[in-house]
């Protein structure tokens, strides 16, 4: 009576083992498959390139606010018609 209870424990043992390693080697292939990874790299280059967009905006940003606070501070005003050269608002010396 020993020794059938102890197969039967081994039988269904090893075919749990053997269904749980199986579904374990199925789900690691899908993982590692390349329609898997082109798309889990589509959306990391997709995060990536937002990134670089937003941070490209805000340094846009930062320059103009920069830029207007520079120009108040000296008292150069921007206009497209004056007809002035860039590089003579720099004739005074900074204070």
């Amino acid at each position: 009576m020993k020794r059938p209870f102890w197969v039967a424990l081994g039988l269904g043992a090893g075919a749990t083992g053997a269904v749980i390693a199986s579904r374990w080697t199925k789900k690691q292939a899908q993982r590692v498959a390349p329609a898997t990874i082109a798309r889990e790299t589509k959306g990391g280059l997709m995060d990536l390139s937002k990134l670089v967009s937003e941070s490209i905006q805000e340094g846009k940003q930062e320059m103009e606010r920069r830029e207007a606070e520079l120009r108040a501070r000296h008292g150069v005003r921007r206009g497209a018609g004056s007809g002035a050269d860039p590089s003579s608002d720099h004739d005074e010396p900074a204070a």
